[in-house]
């Protein structure tokens, strides 16, 4: 499930994300996306993932594609959890995109949420 957290940056898309995503919560998403995009702006993210157990199949799929569109469209990502294998997944994107990702553990939320409004 991803629920939107409110933000004061207007390029900011803000979830605290739980449970299993599914392609539903991304079909919610991909609208704010091209919001931000219409602007002329880049799309910077920050997730809180609490009790995240990942994607249904569907809910997979939705984000690999909705992500193969809009890779060049995105700016600073920040990944904030709890969770070893929840890191290797914010390095793994780091990885495959241009943008700026950082991990922050749970006990750092409040410097997480610094550095993505800078």
């Amino acid at each position: 499930m991803i629920q939107l957290l409110n933000t004061q940056k207007e390029n900011l898309i803000s979830a605290k994300i739980s449970g299993k995503i599914s392609k539903n919560d991304l079909e919610k998403m991909h609208p704010l996306i091209h919001n931000i995009i219409n602007k002329g702006k880049k799309v910077d993210f920050y997730f809180e993932m609490e009790d995240f157990k990942g994607y249904t199949l569907k809910g997979f799929w939705e984000d690999i594609k909705i992500d193969s569109a809009h890779i060049s469209d995105y700016g600073k990502m920040d990944f904030v959890g709890d969770k070893k294998w929840q890191e290797f997944v914010a390095n793994v994107t780091d990885f495959f995109t241009s943008s700026e990702v950082k991990y922050f553990d749970s006990k750092d939320k409040e410097l997480a949420k610094k550095w993505i409004l800078k």
